[in-house]
């Protein structure tokens, strides 16, 4: 399991947050309640990512930030705060942040965004296969860059959400792609009316893949949707 030093002063939160992603994303997490606590912790332990709220008791989040920076130069903290001001975000990219997400925020962004710094930390981000444009499926051949499925002398050219959405799929083909990762990657918020415009986006593209039969985009209950080709 990868270890995370979660600092939130707001304890409902914060347990909250630690139950989330030891379950959702099987972390260990050690949730500390101020700066003072989360600076102790981490000289007493090894952490692979530092999540810090800014505006906290005895030591914020910034100074603590820029503590832990002078003992460990690699790795990667998120800033969490309810301040939205540029200046804010300067100053956690100035001390050495690694990412900054403002409350309130999406508990499903978050960990999509600890997922992105883990992999970029350990060398796999981005991966080879995530820069690809064009892929094959069954007898079509997509090409994202173009937003174009062709299939011998017919052209079907896609809308970007439509283009974007069958990258994804295809980036995870024969893998369940979550709804929650699709929305949140192409939407940026996985809200009803955003899942309800991907459920169109969805139909088109199997309108399009229809005249083969080794090609099928599948919903997986309570998950997501699987691009199987046979």
């Amino acid at each position: 399991m990868k270890k995370i030093l979660l600092v939130e002063d707001d304890p409902n939160l914060g347990l909250l947050l630690q139950d989330y992603l030891q379950l959702k994303g099987k972390f260990d997490v050690v949730l500390c309640k101020d700066g003072d606590e989360g600076l102790r912790a981490f000289t007493k332990d090894n952490f692979e990512l530092i999540i810090l709220d800014v505006m906290m008791p005895k030591k914020d989040g910034f100074t603590l930030g820029k503590e832990i920076r002078k003992m460990n130069g690699q790795v990667p903290i998120i800033f969490a705060t309810a301040k939205g001001m540029i200046e804010d975000k300067t100053q956690a990219f100035n001390l050495g942040g690694d990412d900054y997400i403002t409350k309130p925020f999406r508990i499903e962004e978050l960990l999509l965004r600890i997922n992105a710094l883990l992999r970029r930390a350990a060398g796999t981000e981005p991966r080879e296969e995530n820069r690809q444009t064009t892929f094959n499926i069954g007898k079509y051949q997509f090409d994202y860059t173009q937003q174009m499925i062709s299939t011998g002398d017919h052209q079907q050219k896609l809308s970007t959400k439509e283009a974007e959405l069958l990258r994804l799929l295809c980036l995870h083909k024969n893998e369940v792609l979550t709804r929650e990762e699709a929305l949140l990657n192409i939407w940026h918020d996985d809200n009803y009316f955003n899942g309800r415009s991907m459920d169109v986006f969805l139909s088109k593209i199997r309108k399009y893949l229809k005249e083969d039969s080794s090609v099928e985009i599948i919903n997986v209950h309570g998950r997501g949707y699987k691009l199987l080709v046979n």
